[in-house]
């Protein structure tokens, strides 16, 4: 399969090309720089390179792939629910997860961990059975990560308008959310198709968020399918940080009023490389 870069102008995407063809075409280096940048360039190629050599393990064996599957999903649903407010800590999460309750700690933060885990088998399960995208999952998606919590709102575009607290970004009133959604899917099936896996991922959960098409339970439906896309076309999921969540923030705000996506995009894309090397680092 050749690989695809995504040529811009002005912030604009104005043509897909494979690198074969972008060999051929007359733009000048310091065009290129501009506008998409060789940082941006390099990172992509890596990224695909790093999976073609973890792709040339498999099969992995058992388990080190159980170990592997058991630490991504403590530390995608502590980070994510951090991210977000959750005070239990990893070990705390590890124990929920078991099953053990945790003194102190409210039932919501319980059952955020527990709605989390069985959200991403659901993803899962979407992935197995080669399912598209649709609003109708995003909703049973969003349904599994406030189930419990929030019944009256799982599931449901909201029917109020909302603001992100931090953000220069203020989502659309709430009329519109529909529509806007809508229009997001239109894009993921028609012109997301046509770029990068890691650009089609960051640009869906970017555009998903800066819709905020439900009351509660945003930032974890985002998360959950940015990686469902990565993890589709056989990338590794990657786990945005608490520590990150900063540089998250900033990132998703600058792309939602500056409406250029490469920041975010790199974000996701260096914690899409890394989380490789460390999987070629582990898996022998």
């Amino acid at each position: 399969m050749s690989k695809t870069i995504i040529v811009r102008e002005e912030s604009k995407v104005i043509s897909s090309l494979t690198y074969e063809e972008f060999n051929k075409i007359s733009i000048t280096v310091e065009q290129f720089e501009r506008s998409v940048g060789v940082d941006y360039f390099l990172l992509l190629q890596s990224i695909d390179e790093k999976k073609a050599i973890l792709d040339g393990k498999k099969p992995f064996p058992y388990h080190t792939l159980k170990s592997l599957r058991e630490k991504l999903l403590v530390e995608w649903t502590y980070h994510s629910n951090a991210i977000e407010g959750n005070t239990l800590t990893l070990s705390e999460t590890k124990v929920v997860l078991e099953g053990i309750t945790v003194g102190g700690k409210t039932l919501r933060e319980h059952l955020e961990v527990m709605n989390h885990k069985d959200a991403i088998h659901y993803i899962e399960e979407i992935i197995a059975n080669h399912e598209s995208l649709s609003e109708w999952q995003i909703k049973n998606i969003h349904s599994l990560v406030l189930k419990g919590i929030l019944p009256g709102n799982a599931g449901v575009y909201r029917q109020e308008n909302v603001f992100i607290s931090g953000a220069e970004h203020i989502p659309p009133a709430f009329v519109h959310v529909r529509e806007q959604m809508t229009q997001l899917m239109e894009w993921y099936a028609g012109e997301g198709q046509t770029l990068h896996v890691v650009e089609r991922a960051a640009i869906l959960h970017s555009e998903f968020v800066k819709v905020h098409p439900f009351v509660d339970g945003n930032g974890r439906t985002a998360r959950l399918l940015l990686n469902f896309e990565l993890m589709k076309h056989g990338y590794v999921p990657i786990v945005i940080k608490k520590e990150q969540r900063l540089e998250y923030y900033n990132a998703l705000d600058y792309s939602h009023v500056k409406g250029e996506y490469d920041v975010f995009i790199k974000l996701v894309a260096g914690i899409l490389e890394g989380t490789l090397e460390f999987y070629i680092q582990h898996i022998k």
